[in-house]
């Protein structure tokens, strides 16, 4: 007897800030919450500049433009906080 398991697709579907977090949601169900404290950009921004995001990367990645942020799914699933001195004056 075999198991069927979902196949993994860890392209970008949403993206939502609530609070101190944002959460991504995955094509396949996932949803991975980050604190925004990790991406000092994206803490700092407004609201406006926060929803103004675009899917990159071939699915696998997120660009807000007006802060000049990118992400991957891939470092969000690491766990991986963006570099230190990402933010201008530190």
């Amino acid at each position: 007897m075999g198991i069927t398991a979902t196949r993994a697709d860890e392209r970008v579907r949403n993206v939502s800030f609530a609070g101190d977090t944002f959460t991504v949601e995955l094509k396949d169900g996932r949803a991975i919450t980050t604190p925004l404290a990790w991406f000092p950009r994206l803490l700092h921004a407004t609201e406006q500049e926060r929803s103004n995001w675009q899917v990159s990367g071939g699915g696998y990645g997120i660009h807000w433009p007006d802060v000049d942020e990118d992400i991957s799914t891939e470092g969000l699933l690491r766990g991986a906080p963006a570099p230190r001195g990402t933010l201008v004056g530190t």
